[in-house]
């Protein structure tokens, strides 16, 4: 069956305090990748009174729309999707602006209520974190949203002016800020959350997206050399917040802009909302949130990418997220479907030697499909190639820990001696040892597969204290798999297993 035919649909989120268009490039249902994105800081809430918008920022925001639309028309996308959020449904002047939207840019922006806007930034969350039940907090520029999930749904949730800006603009004067200015926003932090009472008895987990907290994780990842490109997943601590918020705290803004991690953009504005997350935080007592990298913007694409569903979010995102990057790359599918049925057989007949369970059998099938991804650059290197890819990309449902271990599995599927490198910080202890034994499995699949044509159907093994045998079951003597796996995979797989490794075969009856 043929995937559906590719389509490209742009997003533009209108904010408070910046503006971004992504371009999402897809087959619905089948797999996506972002093509392009352009943000632009336009400041919308900044200098809003009960006339609403100020001049200067209508200016501001349409220049940015207007911008917006050529980027959309020169690409050439599909659809755009065009909304905006609290600072113009708040603005009393908010329908005459977009009136002037339409007529001067030609693009019908959807304004969305503090409820919706919770909704979508949920939908983005739950594409790519794995939360069954918890809480979402999306810290923006003029509000911040809290929701409540039950069993993978959006059950309710509640806009709040917490937003970065609106807080900074209310209550910060002074640089550095005030011990008194500081007090303000906590006061006003409490008194906002006093008015969410579901909100009591909730204790997490806790999901974090936004720009506010991407970029409060970035400095923690800054603090740690965190070695991936990709924050998803990422967990952030109370205690990493916490000091966090003691040095934007003593530090003026000249020295807030060089804190590494931290967009110079928003140096001014991101004291105060790391203040609403460490209130949330303390709130529902918990040490760390993880941290989504898809928010409002990929929850309205989500809407549409899988509106076959019942509901929009993808039954299975661990699964999908590794079958999404490998069709992103072209892999070649027979061959590597077989390599993981190769993998699978032999990790599950050997589980009395190796010991491990389902959560490594995972890792090795999602492995098996990647392994030669790093194909779409170039054929020399492309088990390195490999590895930088899945790590670059980054995998939705996954943790830092568990992509590192399935790129360095892709990295090794052909030579070398497995070592975690970079990556060690992220392993735990034993995960030396898991990356050799899986790496073993992997590579000996690999060679199995060598002639692409799956010769080798299956394996068998047997073992005692003296040996493993494994017998290739074929269609026609693997004479080239046979060679290539004694050639490039026993000297792994023996020092993976403890003991010789003697291969041979029969044919398939």
């Amino acid at each position: 069956m043929n995937p559906p035919a590719s389509r490209r649909t742009a997003v533009i989120d209108l904010g408070s305090n910046s503006a971004r268009v992504v371009v999402m490039n897809f087959r619905p249902g089948y797999s996506y990748h972002l093509e392009d994105e352009v943000r632009e800081i336009v400041r919308l809430r900044e200098g809003m009174t009960e006339a609403g918008l100020s001049d200067a920022a209508m200016t501001r925001g349409l220049f940015t729309l207007r911008l917006f639309r050529r980027f959309c028309d020169s690409v050439g996308v599909d659809r755009i999707i065009a909304t905006a959020t609290s600072a113009v449904r708040e603005a009393a002047n908010g329908p005459r602006f977009l009136e002037r939207v339409a007529w001067d840019v030609g693009l019908s922006v959807r304004v969305l209520d503090g409820t919706q806007e919770a909704f979508y930034g949920v939908l983005g969350a739950l594409n790519a974190v794995p939360l069954e039940d918890g809480i979402v907090l999306d810290i923006g520029g003029g509000s911040a949203q809290v929701s409540r999930v039950r069993a993978r749904r959006f059950e309710r949730g509640q806009a709040l002016t917490l937003g970065s800006l609106a807080l900074t603009e209310r209550f910060v004067r002074s640089d550095p800020v005030r011990k008194s200015e500081l007090q303000a926003v906590q006061q006003e932090i409490e008194r906002q959350l006093d008015g969410v009472p579901w909100l009591n008895g909730e204790r997490g987990p806790l999901v974090g997206l936004g720009g506010t907290i991407r970029n409060l994780a970035k400095i923690e990842a800054a603090r740690r050399r965190y070695p991936l490109q990709t924050i998803n997943g990422f967990a952030l601590s109370r205690a990493s917040v916490d000091e966090t918020v003691r040095i934007l705290s003593q530090s003026p803004l000249s020295l807030r802009r060089r804190l590494p991690g931290l967009a110079r953009d928003r140096a001014d504005i991101i004291l105060p909302g790391a203040l609403v997350l460490r209130g949330v935080m303390e709130r529902l007592g918990v040490k760390e949130l993880a941290i989504s990298e898809s928010g409002l913007r990929e929850g309205l694409f989500f809407e549409e990418f899988w509106s076959d569903l019942p509901y929009p979010v993808t039954p299975g995102l661990r699964e999908f997220a590794v079958l999404n990057l490998a069709r992103f790359y072209g892999y070649h599918e027979a061959h590597a479907e077989h390599v993981r049925h190769l993998a699978t057989r032999l990790f599950d007949q050997l589980a009395p030697l190796h010991g491990y369970g389902a959560w490594e059998r995972e890792l090795l099938r999602a492995a098996a499909l990647l392994h030669d991804i790093g194909m779409a650059i170039r054929y020399n290197d492309h088990h390195k190639y490999s590895q930088t890819l899945i790590t670059g990309s980054g995998l939705p449902g996954h943790s830092g820990r568990e992509i590192s271990l399935i790129a360095l599995l892709a990295r090794y599927h052909r030579k070398g001696v497995p070592d975690a490198g970079e990556y060690a910080g992220l392993l735990e202890q034993g995960d030396e040892t898991r990356l050799v034994r899986l790496s073993a499995l992997l590579r000996l699949s690999e060679f199995l597969e060598r002639g692409r044509a799956g010769v080798v159907r299956d394996v068998e093994a047997r073992w005692d204290t003296q040996g493993l045998r494994l017998t290739l079951v074929a269609d026609e003597h693997p004479t080239v798999e046979l060679w290539d796996a004694q050639r490039n995979a026993l000297d792994l797989m023996e020092s993976a297993m403890g003991r010789p490794v003697v291969l041979d075969s029969r044919l398939a009856v």
